[in-house]
């Protein structure tokens, strides 16, 4: 039942952050997203590795999205809170994709490849849903392009992801042997 709990506050908060986004209301949503992440953290067998975890997926969406926003790939319409990096929004929802690794998405731990595919199709529709919900625009460099790196970001990032998080279980299941 926890599964899909996560599934459902993952789907929730994605709506909230997209719309909020798309309406100039991100402060309330990104609170709310981080109140439920905390309590995600509290709530996971392994706190410390489950923080870690969703740190790393965050800078890496950090990253990743502020390259994509500077090659003028993508415009965030919400900024908040600097127009040089990408928004506040977006980490939420980076968060949210993290905390789905030991939740919704645990059936892909031994999937590396599957995850892979799925990263490079569901991430780029997520990102253009969001640009038809109104949270951001295509830049000037176009739409084709920008999904493509999209895909290419997601492609990476899903069998990473299951890697990082994959690493303190063998190194435990080792530690214990």
């Amino acid at each position: 039942m926890a599964k899909f709990w996560n599934f459902v506050f993952f789907q929730l908060g994605w709506f909230a952050c997209v719309l909020g986004a798309a309406n100039q209301q991100v402060l309330l949503v990104v609170l709310l997203t981080l109140a439920y992440i905390a309590f995600h953290i509290w709530r996971s067998q392994s706190p410390k590795q489950e923080f870690s975890l969703l740190l790393k997926v965050l800078i890496y969406g950090f990253v990743t999205d502020t390259l994509i926003m500077h090659l003028g790939l993508l415009d965030f319409h919400d900024a908040w809170p600097s127009p040089l990096f990408s928004p506040a929004w977006m980490w939420a929802l980076w968060l949210l994709v993290a905390s789905t690794l030991n939740g919704s998405l645990s059936w892909l731990r031994d999937r590396p490849v599957l995850g892979a595919f799925l990263g490079a199709i569901c991430g780029p529709f997520s990102y253009e849903a969001g640009v038809r919900m109104g949270a951001a625009s295509w830049g000037p460099n176009g739409q084709i392009l920008g999904l493509a790196l999209i895909a290419l970001v997601w492609t990476i990032a899903m069998p990473l992801f299951l890697y990082w998080n994959r690493a303190p279980i063998e190194g435990a299941l080792v530690k214990n042997l």
